[in-house]
C-alpha cells in the first residue's frame, strides 16, 4: 500500500467519477417508476419523452464516468505494477548469494513475475469495484426504504444469508491459495533446474527421471488449483439461488401491497431494480473477499523479499 502514494490524485479521481456512476444508476429506477406512474398510467406521452430524455442523459452520464474511472483504474494498476516489479527486481540484483539460496531463484521468479501480477490485478478491479459496492448497497437500500419500509425488510433480510454464504465458502478457500503459489514455486524450480541444467541431465540420461519430477509439480499444482476453484464455483450459483429467491419474494409481497393500494406498480418495479443492485454489491464483494485473500498471499512473499537488507 506503501507504493500507491504517487498515485493519490489519480486514486481519489476514480473514486470520484465511481461515485458518480453509482448516483446515475441508483437514480434511474426512480425515473422509470415516475414514467410508468405518472406518464404511462395517465397516458401523458410528453411527460414520457422529458423523463425519457433525462434517463438517456444520466444514462450516458453514467457511462462517460464508468469508462473514465476504469481508463485511470487500469493506469494506476499497470503503472503500480511496474514500479514494484522494479523495486523487487533490484532488491534481488543486490543480494548475496546467501540470501539468493533464502528465499530460492525460482520462488524470486515467480514473486517478481505472478506475485506481482496477482496484487496488480486486485488493485485494478479494486479501485473500479470496491468503492462502488458500498455505495450501491447503501444507496439501494435507502432508495428501496423510500419507495416502500416494509417490502425493504425482504433485501435486509437475505442479506445476512449472502454473507453467511460468502464466509462459509472464503474460509475454506484461503488456506488454499498461499498453497497454490508455493506449488507454483515448485514447477518454476524443477523447470529452472531442468534449462540450466540440461546437459548434465543428457550426459547422465536423466531425461525420463525428471520428466517424472516436473510431472509429479505440475499434478500437484494442478490439483490444488482444481481444488480452489471446486470451491469457488459454489459461490455463484448459491448467490443465485438467494437472489433469486429473493426477487420471489419482493414480487409476491408487492403484488400483495398492490392489491391493497398500499405501492404502485412503478414503485414496485423501481423497488425490485433497487434489490437486484443491493444484491449484485453483495457479490461484488464476494469478488473483492475471493481476490484479496490471494493477493494477501502474493503481497506477503513480496514484502518478504523487499524486507531483506544486503
Amino acid at each position: 500500500m506503501r507504493y500507491l502514494k504517487p498515485f493519490k490524485v489519480t486514486i481519489a479521481t476514480t473514486v470520484a467519477l465511481i461515485f458518480i456512476q453509482s448516483l446515475t444508476e441508483l437514480y434511474l429506477p426512480t425515473l422509470m417508476s415516475d414514467i410508468i406512474d405518472q406518464g404511462v398510467v395517465s397516458k401523458d406521452i410528453p411527460y414520457i419523452w422529458k423523463v425519457g430524455g433525462l434517463m438517456l442523459f444520466v444514462t450516458g452520464v453514467g457511462t462517460l464516468a464508468a469508462i473514465t474511472a476504469s481508463y485511470f483504474a487500469a493506469k494506476v494498476s499497470m503503472k503500480y505494477g511496474r514500479d514494484l516489479r522494479y523495486r523487487v527486481f533490484s532488491r534481488v540484483a543486490e543480494f548475496s548469494l546467501t540470501e539468493m539460496n533464502q528465499v530460492g531463484t525460482a520462488s524470486l521468479i515467480t514473486r517478481t513475475t505472478n506475485d506481482v501480477t496477482q496484487v496488480q490485478t486486485v488493485l485494478n478491479v479494486m479501485l473500479r469495484m470496491m468503492a462502488q459496492a458500498p455505495l450501491m448497497a447503501i444507496g439501494g437500500i435507502i432508495m428501496a426504504s423510500s419507495k416502500d419500509a416494509k417490502l425493504s425488510l425482504v433485501v435486509i433480510g437475505a442479506i445476512p444469508i449472502l454473507f453467511l454464504v460468502i464466509l462459509f465458502i472464503i474460509k475454506k478457500a484461503i488456506p488454499l491459495f498461499k498453497t497454490v503459489q508455493i506449488k507454483l514455486d515448485n514447477v518454476n524450480r524443477v523447470l529452472r533446474e531442468n534449462l540450466t541444467g540440461v546437459r548434465v541431465v543428457r550426459s547422465f540420461n536423466r531425461l525420463d527421471y525428471e520428466k517424472a519430477r516436473f510431472n509429479d509439480a505440475n499434478r500437484e499444482l494442478t490439483d490444488t488449483t482444481i481444488k480452489v476453484n471446486k470451491i469457488m464455483a459454489v459461490m455463484m450459483p448459491s448467490m443465485m439461488l438467494v437472489m433469486n429467491l429473493t426477487q420471489i419474494a419482493i414480487v409476491w409481497f408487492g403484488g400483495l401491497r398492490i392489491n391493497a393500494g398500499a405501492m404502485q406498480v412503478g414503485d414496485l418495479m423501481a423497488f425490485i431494480q433497487y434489490a437486484m443492485q443491493i444484491m449484485f454489491s453483495m457479490v461484488i464483494l464476494s469478488m473483492m473477499f475471493v481476490l484479496i485473500p490471494r493477493a494477501s498471499a502474493s503481497a506477503e512473499r513480496i514484502n518478504e523479499v523487499l524486507a531483506i537488507r544486503t
